[in-house]
């Protein structure tokens, strides 16, 4: 079937709570095709997950330590270390095994300009 990924939905939001997350890098964010600059990406690390998952009996995973990019779509700078919230992300689920997750988001809100 075509075009399934059409009509689903991420709720980045409920992902994102309980989690605390840390600056580790920007770069540019370029379209793939023309080249043409269209903003920052900011990278980060989940440092915190409080988040509680379905588990199987037995499983006690997280997404802890597990890297983030956010496509802010105009330039910004981010402190390295700095605790940061997306501003109006939106997510897509995508790969083969539906396992990767690309966010877009307005801007990045800096929580905590290093953390203790």
């Amino acid at each position: 079937m075509k075009f399934l990924n059409q009509f689903n939905n991420f709720n980045i939001e409920a992902f994102l709570d309980g989690k605390r997350i840390i600056a580790t890098g920007l770069s540019e964010w370029t379209d793939r095709e023309s080249g043409k600059h269209l903003g920052t990406v900011v990278e980060g690390v989940i440092y915190t997950d409080n988040t509680v998952y379905k588990q199987k009996e037995g499983e006690h995973l997280s997404n802890r330590f597990e890297k983030l990019k956010f496509k802010v779509n105009k330039d910004i700078t981010v402190p390295m270390d700095a605790v940061i919230v997306p501003v109006n992300p939106v997510a897509t689920v995508y790969g083969e095994y539906r396992n990767n997750l690309s966010i877009k988001c307005d801007d990045i809100k800096v929580l905590q300009p290093k953390r203790a």
